[in-house]
């Protein structure tokens, strides 16, 4: 294989769920961004693996030229492939993972193996303003929640998660149950920006150290609108904003409340908020509310790179391969 660059044009695919996402980057910079989203699950209500992975099967070559045409250059220039290798739907991961290694092999080139979730974190070093290590991060989406202590590019440690369900789950369970299409987290998000957050009040749970709970939030509105839609049958059509509003707040406070238990206790100067829930409007305006009472620095992502996209699978691949962090040809991906 080619010598190593200290400067490497990594071109970066992401097929974990229901977008197919190519990235590249050269000298530091983002070249190429794309996104295909899937709409057909849209109909279903929540995501179907098998359909996912023949979308990634449809989409992931023309999404490939897409990203060459952007970035104005050929394959010859790139230096490294990088790939999601898991969490995610094994469908949609191995989609991915096959086409990467084919150009792999194809361009002889290393072969880097990227996890998800450590990716977005690595969404923050594509500012330019980066977090100074050790900080701690939150990560919130549809599938995980966990505050973990960054280390440095590539050293992690959990200190916190969720015991059951997942803050985006919550939301889109949430959507769910008041009759809102898929994805429905982000409608609750605009939806809320014309209620009231103190309109109705659901629990927030408290646990030890640095865990979550968002089940009994989930019992506890299923039990909310199904009283009261006894009494009403038009009562969350007149009330919409304000659940909104109310089940935002519940969830963007129980996220703020544990978090602010961490950095008391590791007195990290530096926070990052990162994963496709950190979209959400007031997790933001809370996010940087938290920092600012505690005189540290925020540091959130623009919105491009918070949900599923294929530069924070760049911006971490760079690391591991000027760590040497190769993988072989018989590697595979991991679901969990």
């Amino acid at each position: 294989m080619p010598l190593k660059k200290d400067n490497p044009c990594i071109l970066a695919i992401e097929t974990s769920c229901d977008d197919t996402a190519i990235a590249i980057l050269k000298d530091n910079k983002i070249l190429a961004n794309v996104v295909s989203s899937q709409t057909i699950h849209e109909i279903h209500g929540g995501v179907i693996p098998e359909l996912a992975g023949r979308a990634h099967l449809q989409f992931i070559v023309p999404v490939f030229q897409k990203a060459l045409q952007n970035a104005n250059i050929t394959t010859q220039e790139i230096d490294a492939i990088a790939f999601t290798q898991g969490p995610g739907l094994v469908g949609s991961l191995l989609v991915g993972c096959q086409f990467a290694k084919g150009l792999s092999m194809g361009l002889n080139i290393p072969l880097i193996g990227i996890n998800h979730l450590k990716a977005h974190i690595a969404a923050h070093y594509l500012s330019d303003k980066t977090p100074k290590f050790p900080f701690l991060n939150l990560l919130v989406s549809g599938g995980h929640t966990q505050i973990i202590l960054v280390k440095n590019y590539l050293d992690y440690e959990i200190i916190g998660t969720t015991i059951d369900d997942a803050a985006g789950e919550a939301f889109d369970k949430a959507a769910k149950m008041l009759g809102l299409p898929y994805p429905g987290g982000p409608l609750i998000d605009k939806l809320a920006e014309k209620g009231n957050p103190n309109a109705f009040v659901f629990p927030i749970a408290k646990l030890d150290d640095f865990q979550y709970s968002f089940s009994g939030l989930k019992t506890s509105i299923l039990y909310f609108l199904q009283k009261n839609n006894s009494l009403d049958v038009r009562f969350i059509e007149n009330n919409l904003n304000d659940i909104a509003a109310s089940i935002r707040y519940t969830i963007v406070k129980t996220l703020i409340n544990t978090f602010e238990k961490a950095i008391l206790k590791y007195q990290v100067k530096d926070i990052g908020l990162a994963g496709g829930v950190s979209a959400n409007q007031l997790l933001r305006k809370e996010f940087q509310y938290l920092a600012n009472n505690h005189q540290i620095n925020a540091h959130i992502p623009a919105f491009e790179f918070c949900t599923d996209n294929a530069a924070m699978i760049a911006s971490l691949a760079k690391y591991h391969y000027l760590n040497s962090d190769f993988l072989d040809l018989k590697s595979v991906p991991f679901s969990g």
